[in-house]
């Protein structure tokens, strides 16, 4: 992490938004709400940082050797199956991805192949008009 939460934090309250939303410190957040939990002023960081990556998303400034490039496809096919097909989101990002990293991604696919731990069928879920309800009113809920 280049920032402690505690300092993100108070880079955000400082509106020193191009240093926050650049910060590795957001990407790495393992959303464990352990510092929203020990946190003596009871601030939601968790979600916070949440909300933090959003923004970068939206606005594109992110780290560029994480892997955000896949988020768009990642939530629209939730939206649309109620889950993901690993094999499907790989399909659509692969390409994006620079030589020597797409063969080594193809390598790990097919070792994850062989051991039965990544699937070719595409996998809904019952009822999945309820997952795009729930994203739309998020979704219409950060626009307001």
């Amino acid at each position: 992490m280049d920032y402690t939460p505690r300092q993100v934090m108070a880079l955000t309250r400082g509106d020193f938004k191009n240093e926050v939303l650049k910060s590795h410190t957001i990407w790495l957040c393992a959303s464990c709400y352990a510092c929203t939990v020990e946190c003596p002023r009871e601030i939601r960081i968790t979600d916070i940082m949440y909300e933090l990556k959003q923004r970068a998303i939206h606005a594109q400034i992110y780290p560029k050797r994480f892997p955000i490039r896949c988020w768009p496809r990642f939530s629209a096919m939730v939206k649309k199956h109620g889950r993901i097909t690993e094999m499907l989101l790989v399909i659509k990002t692969l390409p994006q991805d620079q030589p020597p990293r797409r063969a080594r991604q193809l390598a790990h696919g097919l070792d994850l192949m062989k051991t039965g731990r990544f699937s070719l069928a595409t996998e809904k879920i019952k009822r999945q008009g309820d997952i795009a309800r729930m994203l739309d009113a998020t979704d219409a809920k950060k626009g307001s």
